[in-house]
């Protein structure tokens, strides 16, 4: 049975951004409560001290009351600032007890794996919670599996968790759950020694006799047998 926590709102009178930002500075949520049948919605504000008390109690259905009526709901859309982790927006979904829902709990993983005690190697976890549908009363807080039998080269699917014959697994089963892989090995870069650069300014070898000092090879018919003739003169 899934537990249950009061929690306090208010409706929301400032809905443009200047009275959104003005809560937000006093310390509350500007939110959207939703109710069961989808056809009505209703801006509400919540403080930021009831929100994480609602979070700490591990509670996955909370109790409000909107106007003189109370209500069962479940936190379906939280949205974060990017860089504070500060709470921005909150949806709450209005619910009815007999009816089914569907919603993502986490996924705990439980024990050493052999693959990272014994091998060396590291487990990945890449599912952190999968989706269900179940009787609100019915939502498990997490779910759990046990790693500890997982050697290097072996993963596990969602299909192989446990759940409750109330509870109906939405997440497709052959969704990689964890794996255990080598320990990435740090490799050093080899540094290869720089050769000395013998290329001339036009990237091409300098030909032979050039660039060095030497003598240049005077041309057939050029100035030197003109020289040689002003000499005999």
């Amino acid at each position: 049975m899934a537990n249950e926590h009061k929690i306090d709102i208010d409706k929301r009178e400032s809905l443009g951004k200047k009275g959104v930002k003005q809560l937000r500075r006093e310390g509350m949520i500007p939110g959207i409560y939703y109710s069961p049948n989808s056809e009505s919605s209703t801006p509400i504000v919540i403080s930021q001290g009831d929100f994480h008390e609602a979070v700490k109690s591990g509670a996955r259905i909370f109790n409000i009351s909107v106007g003189e009526k109370k209500q069962n709901v479940l936190f379906k859309s939280v949205q974060y600032h990017p860089v504070t982790d500060e709470v921005l927006h909150i949806d709450l979904y209005g619910i009815r007890m007999d009816r089914a829902v569907n919603i993502k709990v986490p996924v705990h993983l439980i024990g050493d794996p052999i693959g990272v005690t014994e091998e060396g190697g590291v487990i990945s976890q890449a599912t952190t919670e999968i989706e269900i549908t179940c009787l609100p009363g019915d939502i498990p807080e997490f779910v759990e599996t046990d790693v500890s039998g997982l050697a290097i080269g072996d993963a596990i699917n969602v299909g192989i968790l446990q759940l409750d014959e109330k509870i109906t697994l939405i997440t497709p089963e052959d969704t990689v759950l964890a794996s255990v892989t080598h320990a990435m090995k740090e490799v050093e870069p080899v540094v290869e020694e720089e050769e000395e650069d013998f290329m001339d300014e036009e990237g091409e070898a300098p030909a032979e006799g050039e660039g060095d000092g030497g003598d240049k090879k005077p041309a057939e018919g050029g100035d030197a047998s003109k020289e040689q003739d002003a000499g005999s003169e």
